[in-house]
């Protein structure tokens, strides 16, 4: 693996590892950082698979979107953000050959 794609899935796992503990969190549960931090790690974990296969990306981000405000978020929100970015976080990690 290259180290360029190591560097993603560790920034990948970083966010993986607190949107997990947020969304779990049974005292002060920050379902909006977990959900936020489930795109991200799905955003990272993308990334390290473009990078691994030589794919060239832009790394910027839609300033447009963050200014519109949404609602916040619910326990149920949390719950399906985290599901989702894991199934793609094993699906990526299987791809690079890594352990799920």
């Amino acid at each position: 693996m290259k180290q360029s794609t190591q560097e993603w899935v560790e920034r990948a796992e970083e966010a993986w590892g607190v949107a997990v503990r947020e969304a779990r969190a049974r005292k002060i549960p920050r379902y909006n950082l977990a959900c936020n931090l489930a795109q991200q790690c799905a955003e990272k974990y993308l990334k390290a698979r473009l990078e691994e296969a030589g794919i060239s990306f832009k790394k910027t981000h839609d300033l447009e979107e963050l200014l519109n405000p949404g609602v916040n978020a619910t326990s149920a929100m949390a719950r399906d953000a985290v599901k989702s970015c894991g199934n793609l976080r094993k699906a990526v990690r299987a791809s690079l050959g890594l352990p799920i």
